[in-house]
């Protein structure tokens, strides 16, 4: 991504209701995951830190690893954790780690960003102990390309089929694969494909409190419906949960 988006990024993600709703989808699946304590996860693309800052303040006491191609992206989480979390300049196609290393990879919304899908997908499952679990989010469909994807340097929009073939070539068992962001993607597809304004950026940003109010109540619903084992047939974005054999 652009500098300007990772500082944008780094001054919403905590209060911003995408990353507050899709921070509690992944932290749903490790809690079901049954993960021990002193687990160890890998944010794979942990971008400014924001996920694993919420993630630390779960029930769940594991031991968080973050990496991410951008200097500046390493630099802002670094300062977030100083010593406490360990953040490392590299690419989910190329991990700095051992084999057999974590019992959970968590990545999202930087598979698409990659020339290679198929080399990330694999690298996960090589640094994923016997048994481990890799949750994954991407953005949802080509046909919702836009200024947006501009922005964050989306290489691919995916399909769940495509997830599907994506991870079981790389050898894993899925648990789930669904959409979310169901219910707003009217609203986000009127918003990137009719209303759109020239000079936009990325959908990154502060909102409205009556909007952003708006957002997290649907998203309520959402993860209600979620918890009670449904799925979305549709959403701007494919949440996929996954096993090492």
């Amino acid at each position: 991504m652009d500098r300007n988006e990772y500082i944008k990024m780094s001054e919403v993600e905590d209060r911003m209701w995408y990353f507050h709703s899709l921070h509690a989808h992944v932290g749903r699946e490790l809690e079901r995951a049954g993960l021990k304590s002193g687990a160890e996860i890998l944010d794979a693309g942990c971008g400014t830190g924001g996920l694993i800052d919420r993630a630390r303040k779960w029930p769940l006491p594991a031991s968080w690893t973050g990496i991410d191609l951008m200097p500046l992206a390493c630099e802002l989480a670094q300062k977030r954790f100083g010593a406490a979390v360990e953040i490392r300049e590299a690419s989910v196609t190329a991990l700095p780690f051992e084999a057999e290393r974590f019992d959970a990879v968590v990545s999202v919304d930087v598979v698409c960003q990659v020339e290679n899908a198929a080399d990330a997908a694999a690298e996960f499952m090589r640094v994923l102990r016997p048994g481990g679990l890799l949750v994954l989010n991407v953005p949802a469909y080509m046909w919702m390309w836009s200024y947006h994807d501009d922005a964050v340097h989306t290489k691919h929009r995916y399909t769940r089929p495509e997830i599907a073939t994506l991870l079981h070539g790389a050898g894993f068992s899925i648990e789930r694969l669904t959409h979310w962001n169901a219910l707003p993607f009217p609203l986000i597809w009127a918003k990137r494909k009719i209303f759109r304004t020239n000079g936009e950026t990325s959908d990154v940003k502060p909102y409205p409190a009556a909007v952003e109010a708006m957002f997290r109540g649907l998203m309520t619903i959402e993860h209600a419906w979620m918890r009670g084992g449904g799925q979305w047939a549709w959403g701007t974005s494919v949440f996929a949960v996954a096993r090492k054999p």
